[in-house]
């Protein structure tokens, strides 16, 4: 396996004649540990698949560094870079049994007959493809499909897997099962993986660390539970979660936080005067209590999901959301009392980066503001 190094790589689209170039990619630095799997993810467009792209050798950097290993890698050719790519598409052989397709690529190698059918045996049994060796394409599953374009790549046990939104044909249930055999192989292999999805409920079940990208740049590296609970501006706040993230808009003065729409709402924090925004989770949404930020509001309307609800309510001019449990949901219209915990709150500046709470203000403290 290996440990991948990408540094002040940036990447530009051509431009068309007297028209400026388009930056696909900025300055993306990233570390890769030998045998980690790191998500990428982010919107459509922010330039995931571009940097899987360079990393294969697919695409050519218009700047930087990439390394496996620390030997620079950015003159060589996709084949000898040792890194087997799974693709959205399965890109299998149509006219070749499973078989084949899981040995095509050693045969291209000239690997010995022998290894090739220990490996394809091998990579079989551990991707429970086994029964369908001898079916083509045609014959199979979405699911089994993708766990052949998987097999292809790990009979060659390459030094690093790159996984390009390989999920994202198949339907909601056969994903669940799919990412939870993408856990099993990473744990068999203890193999470097790059996966990049646009899917954050992938990232966070999937991810050691998750890599969060937007407009070609990095906005934030971590573990997913640290990314969720303590992210660092408002745009990942609100693309990691779901429901996503609750906001609420107001202002912050002389050390004051006040929600737009919510009288004597008020948090002491340390931040700069201006717009801000607070955000919270909706399981992190108290529906009464006596502890925490209290918010008038009214029920709209109820999502029963079986063992737990999404309710949808109205308060300060906004909506919000409260994951609770089914039996504990009010009725629409109801007016009910909201509880924000302190300790669960996010607080982001005028420049959306994460500001400091330090408390729910009283009354002195607004008087002496």
């Amino acid at each position: 396996m290996a440990r991948v190094s990408i540094s002040h790589l940036g990447k530009d689209a051509p431009a068309a004649s007297g028209a400026a170039r388009t930056t696909i990619l900025g300055d993306v630095s990233l570390e890769i540990a030998d045998g980690e799997l790191l998500v990428l993810v982010g919107p459509s467009g922010c330039g995931k698949t571009t940097l899987l792209r360079c990393i294969a050798g697919l695409e050519t950097p218009s700047r930087g560094e990439l390394a496996l290993d620390g030997q620079r890698v950015n003159e060589l050719e996709p084949r000898e870079r040792d890194i087997a790519m799974v693709f959205q598409s399965y890109a299998l052989y149509p006219h070749l049994t499973v078989r084949e397709n899981l040995a095509f690529g050693l045969k291209m190698r000239k690997t010995p007959a022998a290894e090739i059918v220990k490996r394809v045996d091998e990579a079989a049994a551990m991707l429970e493809i086994a029964p369908y060796l001898d079916r083509l394409p045609k014959n199979l599953s979405g699911g089994q499909r993708q766990r052949v374009a998987m097999g292809r790549a790990v009979v060659r046990r390459p030094r690093v897997f790159l996984f390009d939104e390989p999920l994202s044909n198949l339907d909601a249930s056969l994903r669940g099962q799919m990412r939870v055999e993408l856990k099993r192989l990473h744990a068999r292999l203890g193999a470097t993986m790059v996966y990049v999805t646009h899917d954050q409920v992938e990232a966070m079940t999937l991810a050691d660390r998750i890599a969060v990208l937007r407009a070609g740049a990095i906005e934030q590296v971590g573990a997913p539970r640290d990314l969720y609970e303590r992210p660092d501006n408002l745009f990942v706040a609100r693309f990691l979660g779901t429901p996503e993230m609750n906001v609420l808009p107001g202002e912050v003065k002389n050390g004051l936080f006040s929600i737009t729409g919510a009288a004597g709402v008020t948090l002491a924090v340390s931040a700069a005067d201006g717009a801000a925004t607070l955000g919270v989770r909706s399981e992190d949404v108290k529906l009464g209590g006596s502890d925490g930020l209290c918010l008038g509001a009214t029920v709209d309307v109820i999502e029963d999901l079986g063992s737990d609800a999404l309710v949808h309510l109205r308060a300060a001019g906004r909506e919000l959301v409260a994951r609770v449990e089914s039996r504990q949901a009010p009725q629409p219209g109801q007016s009910v009392e909201l509880r924000l915990p302190l300790a669960r709150l996010h607080l982001f500046d005028a420049s959306e980066r994460r500001a400091q709470i330090a408390k729910i203000a009283e009354a002195a403290d607004v008087q002496n503001a």
